[in-house]
């Protein structure tokens, strides 16, 4: 029989109903595959006021240390991933430590999206598992919400045509005046950076055994991060078109019933964001989980200072007290 404390502790292990779900199917899905299991959850579509604290960031890295600590990497890795992107050095150093933890025996499953440095992170693993209603994005660079490549192409543009016509110097110098020193040459880094980062990713892993890699390669970075034929950061590129760009991509509609099990994952991960605090949750098929959560902060309004106007006013003459007492039925008391 458990006395009171071994029962407090058990019910703490177990957690909310969120939480035993979530391992439950996590569970199942490890049955099925005979591999570990990673969910790397942004509640970005849930929480959208968290912007900065749902991207791809260092903070993951933890999550991931955390998750992948006592699993055996010889099984491999299938990392289920929702985000909407984030920042590129983060980026870059999560693959990296998936990669060496690995070694590039890794799927990636996308139920839903996986946008922009999500992309990025598809790319490098060996090959990735979408449905008929999952989507990647474009990898394109964004600088504080711009477009990378977008400024290089308005940029050069204009030096084009200020070239071949001085008289449209009036009409392009408010646009270029908008760019800040050393704005123009951030874009070109960044742009570099990310197209560097996925070919040598695609090259590793995904395409390394492809005869046609570099042409390959070459069609999957015009479509993936060239601004001007993705022409929105935010595009959702579905299943056939991440195929017909040459990426080595599965249907999960192809095996029902690891589609069945990867979205009672995906669902049971959604209604956990949907319905508490979390923002973001890095778990593994274990039930180790990593969870981010968002806290009310209550801030004190302050008291508004009264705003005091001099005004002229009329005093009365001062009037001697009615003492009088009227006591009688229906009469009130007037001192």
């Amino acid at each position: 029989m458990s006395n009171w404390s071994d029962l407090l502790k058990e019910l703490g292990q177990l957690g909310s109903p969120f939480d035993v779900l979530r391992r439950k199917y996590l569970s199942e899905l490890h049955e099925y595959t005979k591999r570990n299991i990673i969910c790397y959850y942004s509640g970005f579509l849930q929480k959208p006021e968290l912007r900065s604290n749902n991207a791809v960031n260092d903070v993951d890295k933890n999550g991931l240390m955390t998750a992948i600590n006592g699993l055996n990497v010889e099984l491999g890795l299938d990392l289920i991933l929702h985000t909407p992107g984030g920042d590129t050095a983060a980026t870059e150093s999560i693959v990296d430590y998936l990669w060496q933890k690995f070694s590039g025996n890794i799927r990636c499953f996308v139920p839903q999206m996986a946008m922009s440095a999500g992309t990025m992170i598809a790319c490098s693993c060996r090959e990735i598992w979408m449905g008929r209603q999952s989507s990647l994005g474009p990898v394109d660079p964004q600088l504080n919400g711009i477009p990378a490549h977008g400024v290089i192409e308005e940029f050069n543009r204009a030096y084009k045509e200020i070239t071949n016509d001085p008289r449209t110097i009036p009409v392009w110098q408010p646009v270029i005046a908008k760019y800040g020193p050393a704005f123009i040459g951030e874009c070109e880094k960044a742009v570099k950076w990310s197209t560097e980062l996925v070919t040598e990713w695609l090259k590793r892993n995904m395409l390394k055994d492809d005869p046609q890699v570099d042409q390959k390669i070459e069609t999957i970075l015009k479509e993936l991060s060239d601004h001007s034929v993705s022409y929105a950061h935010n595009r959702h590129l579905s299943l056939q078109k991440c195929r017909d760009i040459g990426l080595n991509v599965l249907q999960l509609e192809d095996d029902q019933e690891l589609q069945e099990r990867v979205l009672s994952v995906h669902h049971i991960f959604f209604h956990t964001l949907g319905s508490t605090s979390a923002f973001k949750i890095i778990q593994n098929h274990k039930g180790i989980a990593y969870i981010l959560q968002a806290q009310n902060v209550l801030i004190p309004q302050q008291p508004q200072k009264a705003n005091f106007k001099p005004e002229q006013q009329d005093i009365p003459e001062e009037k001697e007290p009615n003492n009088r007492i009227d006591s009688g039925p229906g009469k009130q008391c007037h001192f």
